[in-house]
């Protein structure tokens, strides 16, 4: 029955990717931010739809949910569990966001094409998330000291994320590039939005292949992350994977928004930073003073808020030095 309930929620999220690019997006064009932004409310509203339907699942048992199907649980801590998971998993991808804008700046993607190369992007991270989240389950219930291992990682992470610059990409020394490189020709510039081509009578790969290479590793990269951050919240596989999926849907969206405004928010790769030493924190602590699950979700929608207001009021002091350069505030 396991199986079947995987496969059932696997064939809806296929079934709603297939409409968005068969339908809704089967001719290039650029995404305004108007239409970005109803994405985003289309897929957070799924999101918000499907967390009270886990609120029933886990309440009823349906299929066995909660009983002989992932953790015992009753209605109101399955839901909660799998939206701080969804929030974690959304607030961390922000900024896989930035990254890929200045991939797609690198290669110089032409805006009508960038969609493309998201929605293979996440049919990939689908499957890599799916794997991994398979994987650190079965480590975690064979090897209960692995939550500190994954704690330690989180807050590896988060050192190395204060320290890093975000900027100082250079995607023609990734590993993946260099492979296709060696095995295809590529083209000298797109072919609309072709991933592969013809050379000289040769099989070859579009510069656009190129990027979905990079945006693919990038995003596996961010996975090994990220993925560890929600075993802080459940170690409920099916929670695991339904939110960190409609996290992974709603990133096209979020990616269009957030390149119009992505200037507006200079400290929200500080505020990741807290949130990721945070969850940490949590699952070095998970057997000794577990921390409440309504309590992490506070704090990391606080630790979120800070970031983004903090960000508009610099953004509000600078606009206003720059009107009047005589006023010292």
């Amino acid at each position: 029955m396991t199986i079947w309930l995987y496969i059932g929620f696997i064939v809806v999220v296929l079934g709603l990717l297939a409409f968005d690019l068969g339908v809704l997006n089967r001719r290039a064009h650029v995404v305004s931010v108007r239409e970005a932004a109803l994405w985003m409310l289309m897929w957070v509203s799924l999101a918000l739809g499907f967390n009270v339907a886990v609120y029933f699942m886990y309440e009823h048992h349906w299929l066995g949910i909660g009983q002989s199907i992932g953790e015992s649980l009753n209605g109101s801590d399955a839901a909660l569990k799998f939206f701080t998971g969804y929030l974690i998993e959304e607030s961390l991808s922000l900024d896989n966001m930035f990254v890929i804008a200045l991939i797609f700046t690198y290669f110089a993607v032409p805006a009508m094409y960038q969609h493309r190369v998201l929605y293979w992007g996440i049919l990939g991270a689908i499957v890599m998330r799916g794997a991994m989240i398979g994987a650190g389950t079965v480590l975690i219930r064979q090897f209960s000291w692995m939550i500190y291992v994954f704690g330690a990682i989180l807050l590896l992470t988060a050192v190395k994320l204060l320290m890093t610059r975000s900027d100082n990409i250079e995607p023609e020394r990734n590993p993946l590039v260099r492979l296709a490189r060696r095995f295809y020709p590529v083209s000298a510039g797109f072919e609309r939005e072709k991933f592969f081509t013809r050379v000289n009578g040769r099989r070859a790969v579009t510069p656009l292949f190129l990027v979905l290479l990079v945006v693919e590793s990038t995003d596996l990269l961010f996975a090994v992350d990220s993925i560890p951050a929600i075993f802080a919240v459940t170690q409920d596989p099916f929670l695991i994977f339904t939110s960190n999926v409609f996290a992974i849907l709603g990133l096209r969206s979020l990616y269009f928004v957030l390149a119009a405004v992505m200037n507006l928010f200079r400290y929200l790769k500080s505020s990741l930073v807290f949130v990721l030493a945070f969850v940490g924190v949590k699952m070095l602590l998970q057997h000794h003073y577990p921390i409440p699950t309504a309590f992490s979700l506070s704090v990391v929608a606080a630790i979120l808020a800070v970031g983004v207001v903090a960000s508009l009021w610099a953004g509000r002091r600078e606009a206003a030095h720059a009107a009047d350069p005589a006023d010292p505030e």
